[in-house]
């Protein structure tokens, strides 16, 4: 299955990208490159896929046991390679559940089945860096 994507320069280092569903997003980078800060940076937006990528997982297989999920929230913490290429080389992913009667070792198994099977983003990232996962289980 083929996946399309465009990046339009727009100007200084500003440039719009269009997926092939037909969503856009405008990017930036610092200004010490160049960039005006008017967009998310290139490599934010690879963590920001990989926090949706496995979310998308951990959602899916809950509600497929049948657990009563009412919030998810993914926050990732990352450090790059000092040296060019800047790869990530470390990420941390911890997720926050929130639902009635979930049991821990449920979440624990979205998340590793995710991690280990599902999620193509964290698989490609997890070859340069060291991707740690942890979670908070909410009642409510």
């Amino acid at each position: 299955m083929a996946t399309t994507a465009r990046v339009k320069w727009i100007e200084g280092m500003q440039m719009l990208g269009e997926s092939g569903s037909g969503h856009t997003v405008v990017m930036d980078a610092a200004e010490a490159v160049g960039g005006r800060e008017m967009g998310i940076r290139p490599m934010e937006l690879l963590l920001i896929g990989m926090g949706g990528c496995s979310s998308i997982d951990v959602l899916s297989i809950l509600k497929k046991g049948r657990h009563q999920v009412t919030d998810c929230v993914a926050e990732i913490t990352a450090e790059r390679a000092d040296s060019q290429p800047a790869v990530f080389t470390h990420i941390q992913l911890h997720f926050t559940v929130t639902g009635q009667q979930i049991p821990e070792k449920a979440v624990q198994r979205a998340i590793d089945l995710s991690m280990e099977s599902y999620c193509s983003a964290s698989i490609m990232l997890g070859k340069t860096a060291k991707i740690e996962t942890s979670f908070t289980l909410i009642e409510g």
